[in-house]
């Protein structure tokens, strides 16, 4: 089981490897931001596909009181499956997207 203080890279490593993967359609840039001091990870992309804007969050993650919040995740599998194989105890993991009525039934932390 991996401990809190390796929660930072962790994140970080699952954000890169999902930053690695630029998408296929469009002009969009890839950005990391990554906010160690204050438990802040997000992968954003922004740019042009046609005419259409694209701008947004794809991952953005928290540290907080010892867990992962998992505040988006618009990756095709999503990243909780990535923290558990990477050691994460499930009772340390928060999909904060979820309504806190319904993340009892995820099988992982409500809060």
């Amino acid at each position: 089981m991996a401990s809190v203080g390796e929660y930072p890279s962790i994140l970080r490593r699952i954000i890169e490897a999902h930053a690695a993967l630029k998408p296929s359609y469009g002009e969009v840039e890839v950005e990391t931001i990554f906010d160690e001091a204050k438990g802040h990870y997000e992968l954003t992309y922004s740019g042009w596909h046609d005419n259409h804007r694209i701008h947004g969050s794809v991952v953005h993650a928290d540290i907080r009181g010892g867990k992962v919040w998992i505040q988006h995740d618009g990756t095709p599998a999503g990243i909780a499956d990535e923290l558990l194989a990477e050691g994460v105890a499930p009772e340390h993991i928060v999909l904060a997207f979820k309504h806190p009525r319904l993340r009892a039934a995820t099988g992982l932390a409500t809060g």
